[in-house]
């Protein structure tokens, strides 16, 4: 008999859970009375607590348990939740949205229940909705489309790209394609698509140091008219760990970092908006840490909109540790401080501080 993985065998422990229940008298309560192991337990508690929570508003508890869940708890809960209520997680939105109305602050209410909706979705489907809120917006968020391009593996992309197409009947390829007015960033977005289908999984230091020399061929070495078309190329053809490679190769060789000579070009917007991509590409945690600590500069109304929740959600379970210790040596600034200073008081900012300290807690 093949072994199965630990995923598996959760599963399989409440299948038998939920056999166990099947037989019981009609009238016993539909809940996982015996689990098969201390995490199924925890598990089936939680799963209790969502489903409790709607009769008693209880929002605010059942947000601060779902911020310190793992993917593979927030997996396991939606899958128990469907087992021990018969209920899909994916109609979590519509119910929390009615439970959000019913309190005296609405529209906290509406801003966490909005957030908790996304928050479980599978990281994939996440994305995808960041990338439809993005192109939506009057004003095209394409920063927020350039960090899921290069912050997640290829393999991540294609199920973002199928979630996208699933729940927008769109692709997002095309949405990107046909955007007004063209903008730079179109171009680049595009050409790192293509590399998440095109890019040779290893990486090699010979290309790299060839595509650092092209690109200072396509740029300083000549009019200091930047060669797009290079630019395009390699962004297209090169995996994102190839590309890092290939601009620490370009400052091996000639001295200096290659976003520092787009600064002199003629091409501004095109140079700009490279500058941008590398930036997040090769320093995450301080292009992150500088566009939170400008989320949080604004005014209040301005800083409790998406954006914050959505930066938060995306690097709670990647890089938010080394994030905040660069914002407090860059800026001076903790996270946890910044979001009570700007946020109004109420259950969504709790549920934000919860997130931002998320790594530390459970590292």
């Amino acid at each position: 008999m093949p072994a199965c993985n630990s995923h598996t065998f959760f599963g399989l422990q409440v299948f038998v859970c939920f056999l166990i229940i099947s037989q019981m008298p009609s009238q016993t309560p539909r809940k996982l009375e015996v689990c098969a192991s201390p995490m199924a337990t925890r598990i089936c508690n939680i799963c209790k607590e969502i489903h409790d929570s709607w009769g008693m508003l209880n929002l605010s508890q059942l947000a601060l348990s779902l911020a310190g869940l793992s993917k593979l708890e927030r997996k396991q809960i939606k899958e128990t939740y469907k087992v021990m209520y018969g209920e899909d997680m994916a109609d979590l939105h519509q119910r929390i949205q009615v439970l959000g109305n019913q309190r005296n602050d609405v529209l906290d209410a509406q801003k966490l229940c909005t957030a908790l909706s996304v928050w479980m979705l599978d990281s994939h489907e996440r994305d995808a909705t960041f990338a439809r809120e993005a192109i939506e917006q009057a004003d095209t968020n394409y920063k927020a489309l350039v960090e899921i391009f290069v912050g997640r593996k290829s393999s991540h992309i294609m199920l973002m790209k199928q979630a996208y197409q699933v729940r927008f009947r769109r692709q997002l390829d095309q949405d990107i394609i046909n955007l007004e007015p063209p903008h730079p960033y179109q171009k680049i977005l595009v050409a790192l698509s293509t590399s998440h289908k095109a890019h040779q999984v290893d990486v090699s230091q010979h290309i790299a140091k060839c595509d650092a020399m092209r690109l200072y061929e396509a740029g300083e070495s000549g009019s200091r008219a930047i060669d797009e078309s290079v630019v395009l190329e390699i962004l297209s053809k090169r995996s994102i760990p190839l590309m890092k490679l290939t601009f620490c190769s370009y400052k091996h060789i000639y001295g200096h970092d290659y976003t520092k000579s787009l600064k002199n070009g003629n091409s501004k917007d095109f140079e700009a908006t490279l500058r941008t991509v590398i930036k997040c590409m090769c320093s995450p945690t301080s292009y992150y840490a500088k566009k939170l600590f400008q989320a949080l500069q604004v005014s209040i109304q301005a800083a409790d909109a998406g954006e914050l929740s959505r930066m938060i959600m995306s690097r709670a379970e990647v890089d938010m540790n080394e994030i905040q210790g660069v914002l407090q040596k860059k800026y001076g600034t903790e996270l946890r401080d910044a979001i009570c200073e700007r946020i109004p008081s109420g259950d969504y900012r709790d549920f934000l501080v919860a997130l931002a300290t998320k790594a530390i807690t459970t590292h």
